[in-house]
Formats: structure tokens, C-alpha cells, sequence
């Protein structure tokens, strides 16, 4: 190569010091905070640009440059554990030219005209390492930045489909089993909606779900959630026979117990590969996990050794990934939907564009708070991801091309539907309009939920008729169902004489309820089924608990501040109130009893604790059935509204949030000063409004 000029390498050496700073950056984003704030197809873009660069202007090379290491480093809260042999990543290939030019090197290499691959799913996960020793689960590890990962042994063995032993009455001395932990479509998209259902931040992909779930300092919250396995590789071993391929150790991988893809096969030469390749392309939308392309290996492991590795790559290896299911396009315009439960959820228009085989031209942007963080205008070029039969989402904005026109979205107030006041509480992602029985967005769903089991229990009232009524306009709120005739019911499809007067009867017989029934029937947010019967036995009439403050609420059993404020906010809707009115005017009643005794007030009553660290004499258990004894609530998670934090060793990210917040610290021996020392009233408490 001839020699640089100097301004020419002064020029590169700026540009791949800019480069190395800007992947390091997304680098940060996606390993450690699962947020990755541009394309898998832009990354691989800029991470291509700096290979360019430091090839032909070796001078620029540096030791930290993320060619010559894997993204991502250690998330605090988590031990930091080092990688027996490192995990390293795997080179690209994107064309047919590329795996020629792959299979060519192994040739050349090994000196052999034809080679034998193993191939298999490039997942969409995350990398962890698996350490058995004499076939019993020690330690697991993520990557990380591929020398060192977060030790996540605790939540690994939440994993059901890892096993804590291996199914083997003679195991190697030590086995370090590497794979993927990912997360199925289907149950991503459970995890969503129990997620929108707590009106918790809901996650915008399977991979950010699994990775997310498996980086909890809790590995309870892991434990809620579905997440599988894969082996696809070995890191450290001894004391026994490793099998001579490949292959062989997948089998021998499952025989252990570990789960592998069977989606895998063993071809000959570059025609082998790309004809595994098209096979998975073609499949790839019907797998119940998301990929985004495949990989190859030289099976032999003798061969594999012979050809060892470069500075962050084996040899031997390449990652054939897919087109990307992205694309560019413009923004146009921002609009809100309205979501069955009242959530709100901005959403893009789009300048219509081909990504993933169909054409986009509307985008979710999920909340308000990721529409901020991504920092994305009406008028941006945005790069847009749709993977399989995933919602099409706004990935993120070219920032560098945003034109002088412009402008940010501003949140609407009010909701688009039926003008009722747009609310988020403070601590919730998702902002929700509070039209509830009135709101035609959400009208099926208060329709069914009225309808269910537990609340009304109305009969031959399913999600079709509930359809039909809301479609044609016949029922907007709950008091309607009561004003139905035959005429009415038997001009819509489904129903003749019959089944309609079925209907009609079920509804009469409804009318005759109970105030518990009536309670969680309305769809008072919070209010299930159980705070549904405490409140009736606190109050015993209806009058009341629609008078009842915050204060009051708080003194019904299991009824906290969150839950008080949502019923206080529901009654104090005038739309609430009127068809509660009419649903009695129509003659639904209940027999009215007189209220519980009322309870003295509990010492801790009102207050809010968190426990976090190891206490010297008291489980975490014990500690939180005292608090709870007092009348404290006892949460896993702190924030302005937290009284007290009790704290022990190894306390954690609770307690730096704690100081940060100002929220009183307690030891053991505080605590139990605390539960021993009467609080009168709840003003007395700390503070929690600044």
C-alpha cells in the first residue's frame, strides 16, 4: 500500500476517531440499555464504514476500536463475571458473492476442495455462557463486551427450558455451554398486553423483551416472564470427549438435556449453504421466534482450530443476515389512537414505503415518553423496522437530515373520540382518556367486561353480539343493554325471535345484582374482583363510596394510593355518574347493607416501604409481614411516593435511588423502631411531594 499523505491521514484519523465515538455510543444503547436508538442496517453501516477505514489507513487503528472487540460492557447492579475464552461476535455476509468469498477463504486455508458447514438460526437474542461443573448449573454470564459479561446466574435458572443438571450419569469435569436466550412472538405478545393491562411500559420487540427480562436485578420479575433457550456453541472444557464436529456437539447438546434448534443442517460447499439460506428465508416468517439471518461454521473442530480466529471474529464463521426489514422514509403527520383500555399511543404517518415485502404507512410510536426519547419530529426522515408479524414501529430519526420545517408533536389533552380529558398519572408511561362507559374506543371492551362472569354474568352477551350492538350503533354505555327490545335485536344478524328473548331474559334476571358485582362491573381501574368486595363490605351502599375521599379509601383493606386516586378520578367523571344513574333508572339494584365496622387505624397506614439488601436476622419475608401487619404497603420499586427505604447489605441501585430522592435509609434496628413507635396521621410521615 502506498504511503498516506499526511493530510489524507489526518483527515481519516478524524474520521475514525468520530466513527469509533458514535458506535460506542450505540453500543451503550443496545447492550446495556436494551434501547437501541438506530437500525440494525444503519449500525451495520457505520460499523462497515470504520473496517473501510482502518484497512486502508492502518495508522488509524486503535487498540479500543470496536472492530477489535463485541459492544456492550457491565450493567451496574450486576457482578461482573470474566469469560473463561472470550465470546466473541461473528463476521457479516449480506450477498451470494460474500459467502463465495467466505467458503473460497476456508478452502484456501485448509487446503481442501470441498468443505463440510454446519448450519444454523442467527437469533435475535441475547448471548449468555452456561458453566456446569460435573453437570451441575454454577454460573451464567452474559456476553458483554465479550471478555467480561454481568453474572445472571439467579435468573438464568428461571429459564424452565435450562437445566440445572444435565441429563447425563458421566458429565465433562467442566462444560461451558453458549447460546441465545430469546423470547417466542407469541409470548412477547402476552407480555404486552399483561404489561398494558398493569399499564406498565410495554416493549417495542421480542429481543428488547428478552433481554430486558433477563437483566432484572429481580430475578422474580425474570421468573413472570417466558423466555427460551438455544446452545449453539462451547467455551470452556475438560474431563471428557468432545464429539469431532459441529454438529456432534449440538446433538450431543441435546442429549445432555440442552435445548437446540432444529432447524439446522450440515451442506457442502457454497451451493449447500445458499440453498439452507433460501430454505430459512422462506420459513422465516412461520418460526415462532424472530431471526434476522443464519449462520455457518466449518463443522469439523480440528478444521475450526486450524483456522482459528482474527481480532473479534473466528475464522471459520460468518453470519449470513437477511435484507434488512427496515427503511427510510418521511414522516408526515402524528395522530393518537385510542386503545380498548383508554391508552393512548401516538402513531406515524408515513410517506408510503416498502419494508419487510408489504408497504407501510403507518407506524406505532408506543408512548409519549419514547416519542421524547427518540427525539422525533413531524417532518423527520426516519428509519422505520417491520419484522414479521410485528406492528410496523418508528425505529428512530436522522437527526442530521431533519429539515427547517420541522416541528415536534404535542400530546392532545383531550381525547380524540369523545373529547374527555387525556391523563397520565405520575410514575405510568402510558397517558389514558378518562371516557371510560362513554368512550367509543374503549365501549367493547367496558361492554364485555360488564358483561363477564364475575360482574353482571349476562348470558348469550359474548364478543360478537357485543360487536354487532356497538357496530350498528344501537348500545353506547352499559345502561343501554338494559333498553333493548325484541324489535332491535332481531333486525341484527345472529338473532331471531329465540335467541333474542334468551338475551332479554338474561338481562332481566341481571338486574338483580350485588353492589360487589356492581363495583368491579363499572371498570374502575385497579378495582379487580377481590378490592371489588372489600370496598362493598367497607361501605355497603353505593351513595358513599362515590362521596369517599382518597383518605377514606385508604383505610379499606388492600386499597392503596394508587387504587384510592383511580376510583376517587372515576367518580368524580359527571359521564360516570350519569349512567350509573342510568342503570338504576333502568332497575338494576342491589340489596344495600350497613357498613363494616370501621377498623382502628393501623400504625403504618398509608405508608410505603421498599426493602432492598440482606437484613442480619429478619427474610425478607419476615420484614415485609411485619410492615404489612402495621398497615404499610410494602413495593418492590422506589420513587417520590416512598416513605421509608429499609436497606441491608448489598443494597443496590434501591438504595442510590433512595439517597438521590432524599428518602429516609432505615437498618434493621430502625425498622423495628419504626414498627414500634405509633405514626398518628400521615402528614406526620416524610414528605413526598418534591
Amino acid at each position: 500500500m502506498t504511503a498516506s499523505t499526511l493530510p489524507d491521514l489526518l483527515e481519516a484519523h478524524e474520521r475514525a476517531a468520530q466513527l469509533r465515538h458514535t458506535i460506542a455510543q450505540h453500543d451503550y444503547a443496545y447492550y446495556v440499555l436494551d434501547a437501541p436508538t438506530i437500525s440494525d442496517a444503519q449500525y451495520d453501516q457505520l460499523f462497515a464504514q470504520l473496517i473501510t477505514l482502518e484497512t486502508a489507513y492502518p495508522e488509524c487503528l486503535t487498540p479500543d476500536s470496536p472492530t477489535q472487540k463485541v459492544g456492550g460492557t457491565v450493567a451496574e447492579g450486576f457482578e461482573p463475571i470474566k469469560h473463561s475464552l472470550p465470546m466473541l461476535s461473528l463476521q457479516n455476509g449480506f450477498s451470494d458473492e460474500e459467502i463465495r468469498a467466505f467458503d473460497q477463504r476456508c478452502v484456501d486455508l485448509l487446503q481442501q476442495e470441498t468443505i463440510e458447514y454446519a448450519c444454523e438460526l442467527k437469533f435475535d437474542g441475547l448471548a449468555i455462557s452456561l458453566q456446569y461443573i460435573n453437570g451441575v448449573l454454577v454460573q451464567a454470564a452474559t456476553r458483554g463486551d465479550g471478555i467480561t459479561g454481568e453474572g445472571i446466574t439467579e435468573n438464568i435458572r428461571t429459564v424452565r427450558g435450562i437445566p440445572l443438571r444435565l441429563r447425563a450419569a458421566e458429565c465433562p469435569d467442566i462444560l461451558e455451554v453458549r447460546g441465545e436466550v430469546l423470547m417466542f412472538k407469541k409470548d412477547f405478545a402476552e407480555l404486552n398486553e399483561r404489561q398494558a393491562a398493569a399499564e406498565q411500559a410495554i416493549f417495542a420487540n421480542p429481543r428488547n423483551a428478552a433481554a430486558g427480562s433477563l437483566r432484572q436485578l429481580d430475578s422474580r420479575i425474570t421468573a413472570t416472564r417466558r423466555l427460551r433457550f438455544f446452545a449453539y456453541g462451547i467455551g470452556a472444557f475438560s474431563g471428557g470427549e468432545l464429539p469431532s464436529t459441529h454438529d456432534g456437539l449440538l446433538q450431543k447438546y441435546s442429549e445432555l438435556g440442552l435445548p437446540v434448534s432444529p432447524e439446522r443442517a450440515v451442506v457442502q460447499g457454497p451451493s449447500g449453504l445458499m440453498a439452507f439460506y433460501r430454505r430459512i428465508e422462506e420459513k422465516r416468517e412461520s418460526l415462532p421466534y424472530e431471526i434476522d439471518g443464519v449462520v455457518y461454521k466449518v463443522n469439523r473442530h480440528a478444521q475450526q482450530a486450524q483456522m482459528g480466529f482474527v481480532s473479534r471474529a473466528p475464522r471459520f464463521a460468518l453470519a449470513h443476515k437477511f435484507p434488512a426489514q427496515e427503511a427510510l422514509t418521511t414522516l408526515l403527520d402524528i395522530s393518537v389512537n385510542v386503545g380498548r383500555t383508554g391508552a393512548i399511543t401516538p402513531v406515524a404517518h408515513l410517506a408510503p414505503v416498502r419494508v419487510g415485502g408489504v408497504t407501510v404507512s403507518r407506524a406505532t410510536l408506543h408512548n409519549e415518553d419514547e416519542l421524547r426519547r427518540k427525539d422525533i419530529w413531524i417532518g423527520d426522515t426516519v428509519s422505520i423496522r417491520r419484522a414479521g408479524d410485528v406492528i410496523p414501529e418508528v425505529v428512530c430519526s436522522l437527526r442530521d437530515q431533519r429539515p427547517a420545517q420541522a416541528h415536534p408533536f404535542i400530546m392532545p389533552t383531550h381525547c380524540p373520540v369523545c373529547a374527555s380529558p387525556i391523563e397520565r398519572l405520575e410514575d405510568e408511561a402510558v397517558a389514558r382518556c378518562i371516557g371510560g362507559l362513554i368512550c367509543a374506543a374503549q365501549r367493547k371492551q367496558a361492554l364485555w367486561h360488564f358483561a363477564q362472569r364475575k360482574a353482571f354474568d349476562i348470558e348469550g352477551l359474548g364478543t360478537k353480539v357485543i360487536d354487532q350492538l356497538v357496530d350498528h350503533d344501537v348500545v353506547q354505555t352499559p345502561a343501554d343493554l338494559f333498553r333493548l327490545d325484541m324489535q332491535t335485536l332481531c333486525a341484527l344478524e345472529r338473532f331471531a325471535e329465540k335467541s333474542a328473548q334468551n338475551l332479554l331474559d338474561a338481562l332481566e334476571s341481571a338486574k338483580h345484582t350485588t353492589l360487589a358485582r356492581f363495583i368491579y362491573a363499572l371498570g374502575i381501574r385497579h378495582v379487580g374482583e377481590a378490592t371489588a368486595k372489600n370496598l362493598a363490605r367497607y361501605f355497603g351502599k353505593l351513595d358513599p363510596l362515590m362521596q369517599a375521599s382518597v383518605d377514606v379509601f385508604l383505610e379499606v383493606q388492600d386499597v392503596g394510593p394508587v387504587v384510592a386516586a383511580s376510583i376517587v378520578q372515576f367518580f368524580t367523571q359527571p359521564h360516570h355518574i350519569e349512567v350509573i344513574a342510568q342503570l338504576r333508572h333502568a332497575g338494576v339494584h342491589w340489596e344495600e347493607i350497613d357498613p363494616a365496622p370501621r377498623p382502628l387505624p393501623a400504625p403504618l397506614a398509608g405508608c410505603i416501604v421498599v426493602l432492598t439488601g440482606t437484613l442480619p436476622t429478619l427474610t425478607r419475608e419476615e420484614a415485609q409481614k411485619q410492615l404489612e401487619a402495621a398497615g404499610a404497603r410494602v413495593t418492590s420499586t422506589v420513587s417520590k411516593k416512598t416513605h421509608y427505604v429499609v436497606a441491608g447489605t448489598d443494597a443496590g441501585q434501591k438504595l442510590v435511588k433512595a439517597q438521590s430522592l432524599g428518602i429516609p435509609v432505615l437498618d434493621e434496628q430502625g425498622l423495628q423502631t419504626l414498627l414500634n413507635t405509633p405514626l398518628p396521621v400521615l402528614e406526620d410521615l416524610p414528605s413526598t411531594k418534591d
